[in-house]
């Protein structure tokens, strides 16, 4: 496990943080946190389009879903399998868009392990150990962003803004709410989904605000950079849609 912890993650993100620190303007970790989310964004660009041409699939194939459900109501093991079907059909994963969010989160642990203990030295201190032969030890190191902003502190600013992008990016990402059907009685299912969808609009943003605030401002400048480059895809693919996607 910590063989896959230091060579997946936290080796080669503190290494990226070190490499950009070294290169930016007076060694700002703010920046070079920056640089580095462009960076793992790049790194997981095949799959975060997997991902999304699985939304934009399973959006088309939603009134044939509906379709099915109506028809094979009654015999729920005919369904599965015709809905099964229909996933082969359109070579849909349904679990990619999972995988990215699971895939990310050791990412965001190893930059917050990089930042506040550099694997036995915090930054500013730089722990040479661990830096490939190839990472230059950087002569000056500043943990205040911009020059004004401690990035190891808490900031409001900083938290409101991975909050606000986090909605924008949701709200692009996910399908619009249908319009309830007053001559159809509501059922379960359809006011399940409907509250899982409200509460990734609105709490799922709340809960990156509170994360980003209560962490530090390096994580919620994490999260920041991630969702606008998220949400730049996300008008990408719906301009260009399915053409620039991998099947």
């Amino acid at each position: 496990m910590s063989f896959i912890w230091h060579t997946f993650f936290f080796d080669p993100i503190y290494n990226s943080l070190v490499f950009f620190i070294d290169v930016v303007r007076g060694g700002d970790v703010g920046l070079a946190i920056i640089f580095t989310v462009i960076l793992v964004k790049l790194v997981l660009l095949p799959v975060s389009l997997k991902a999304a041409r699985t939304q934009l699939l399973m959006n088309e194939m939603a009134p044939k879903m509906e379709e099915i459900k109506e028809t094979y109501k009654d015999n729920k093991e005919e369904q599965a399998r015709k809905t099964l079907e229909l996933f082969q059909t359109y070579k849909v994963n349904p679990f990619s868009s999972i995988f990215l969010l699971f895939l990310q989160i050791p990412i965001v642990i190893a930059l917050y392990f990089a930042v506040y203990t550099g694997g036995g030295v915090k930054l500013p201190a730089i722990n040479a150990d661990i830096l490939y032969s190839f990472i230059p030890n950087p002569e000056t190191v500043s943990m205040l962003f911009f020059g004004m902003m401690d990035i190891t502190a808490k900031s409001i600013p900083l938290a409101a803004l991975a909050g606000i992008t986090q909605f924008i990016h949701t709200k692009l990402s996910m399908p619009k709410l249908k319009p309830r059907d007053p001559s159809k009685e509501p059922s379960f299912k359809e006011d399940f989904n409907r509250s899982l969808q409200l509460q990734m609009r609105y709490v799922m943003p709340v809960i990156i605000f509170i994360a980003a605030y209560t962490i530090s401002a390096a994580i919620a400048l994490y999260f920041t950079v991630s969702n606008l480059m998220s949400i730049a895809q996300e008008f990408v693919v719906r301009r260009k849609g399915l053409k620039i996607l991998p099947e």
